[in-house]
């Protein structure tokens, strides 16, 4: 019999948290050794506690928790740390690739196996239709509670489309248009957000050409999903190599990609 997966959750009395424990308590191959949280509570256990005793810790807080986190985690020598917080600076993104190079991390913007598969769609298309006849524009909402924009889901869909294109998506990115903003330019990126009442997760890219367009889309129904794409990420940490990895790794879509190569880049006149 397989030894249980000694796991611990990181804000776990927020959302995505109290989603990530229900998910552990049933399943066989975990075994929960405690939340914790930014401060004490009854139920919960002490963050030094929890990186003692566990294999791995799931981190759905803030950008800058999950980092502080995982420097923590790199000082001790472990545990592997599955992070699904967004709104880092790019300085937190820095110290976790740094803390990557001693303890194995998935960082993820988005945890669900159908967007992660999107995500892998985007990059395919934008690297076959060409910039000069396609605009690109990235939709984004949820709802009202959520701190960050564009959510860390959509930039992760900008992020693959631009690596499609071969370009950096910091060069291209255009966040919200007011006023008299001029014609779009060639190769922009552009992101829109909506943020309000319940909505889970809502992302579409729009390519946009002058007779046609293409929506790739995906609806987020429950927060449950997100946790079981956690938890396939913490199956698949056991034993790896210290490397910050991402979800379309624990899925085998990297690979896939090489595999498959890169496409036919269609003319606009095909």
């Amino acid at each position: 019999m397989n030894v249980p997966i000694k796991t611990a959750v990181a804000g776990a009395r927020g959302y995505m948290g109290r989603a990530i424990v229900s998910a552990l308590e049933v399943e066989p191959d975990f075994a929960f050794v405690g939340g914790f949280g930014r401060v004490g509570g009854e139920g919960l256990v002490d963050r030094s506690y929890a990186i003692t005793a566990a294999d791995v810790i799931i981190d759905f807080t803030t950008g800058r928790g999950a980092t502080e986190l995982a420097e923590l985690c790199a000082q001790e020598g472990g545990p592997s740390l599955v992070i699904g917080a967004t709104g880092f600076e790019e300085d937190d993104l820095a110290r976790i690739t740094a803390a990557g190079r001693t303890i194995p991390i998935v960082r993820s913007g988005n945890f669900s196996i159908g967007l992660n598969m999107l995500a892998g769609l985007v990059a395919q298309v934008s690297r076959t239709l060409p910039a000069e006849a396609w605009d690109i524009e990235i939709l984004d909402a949820h709802h009202r509670r959520k701190l960050d924009a564009p959510s860390g889901t959509a930039l992760m869909l900008g992020t693959a489309a631009a690596e499609g294109r071969g370009i950096d998506l910091s060069a291209t990115a255009r966040h919200g248009r007011d006023g008299i903003t001029g014609e779009r330019p060639v190769g922009e990126i552009g992101f829109a957000v909506m943020r309000g009442g319940g909505i889970v997760g809502e992302h579409s890219v729009v390519f946009a050409a002058t007779d046609e367009v293409v929506t790739l889309s995906h609806s987020a129904l429950d927060r449950s999903m997100f946790a079981r794409g956690a938890l396939s990420a913490a199956r698949w940490l056991v034993g790896r190599e210290p490397g910050e990895y991402d979800m379309q790794d624990v899925l085998g879509l990297k690979q896939i990609a090489q595999q498959s190569g890169v496409g036919r880049r269609c003319s606009p006149n095909d």
